[in-house]
């Protein structure tokens, strides 16, 4: 592989980027059809998985041509290095989806969920998976919502990582 001009690096690991979103989103097209089918619950925390994953994706094939040539050729040489940048943004995802639910992150630019309460003050195992399984966005344009900002947290992977930081500070002093 060290042998191989930037131009032949770059279009071997866009090969491999390709294999793997088409892999990632027929994943998540499975997910998808497999709830339909079987008549249960969309598994949201999947659905945000698969588009961190696709985020991480697109933002490595956006950002090749500016990569140096020692980061060009690990990827070039490496399955794995081009999988751990969207393996993040899949985990990332899951993190915001995470502080949507606990109301971390809230506004009217992030999405909102019909989330039941808890019996007693102390949950139940029944009252959790109640929560895993009935938690759901309130409307299609609240799972949109959604959707946009998984994707935006795989794509960026400095996003989540600044938001939880501005939310440990608090709101900003008057």
């Amino acid at each position: 592989m060290g042998s191989l001009s930037r131009t032949e690096k770059i279009q071997s690991i866009t090969e491999r980027l390709i294999v793997m979103t088409f892999i990632a989103l027929m994943l998540v097209g499975a997910i998808f059809g497999a709830t339909l089918f079987y008549g249960e619950k969309l598994m949201i925390s999947w659905l945000c998985f698969g588009c961190g994953l696709i985020g991480g994706f697109v933002s490595i094939q956006q950002r090749l041509k500016k990569l140096g040539d020692e980061e060009l050729e690990l990827l070039a040489r490496s399955w794995f290095q081009i999988l751990l940048i969207p393996i993040y943004g899949g985990i990332f995802s899951l993190v915001l989806y995470i502080g949507f639910l606990s109301e971390i992150i809230k506004g009217p630019l992030f999405p909102h969920f019909l989330i039941l309460e808890f019996k007693g003050p102390m949950p139940t195992d029944e009252d959790v998976l109640k929560f895993l399984q009935t938690t759901l966005p309130a409307s299609g344009q609240e799972l949109a919502k959604l959707l946009f900002w998984s994707f935006v947290a795989g794509f960026s992977e400095r996003f989540v990582p600044q938001l939880l930081e501005k939310s440990q500070s608090g709101p900003p002093e008057k």
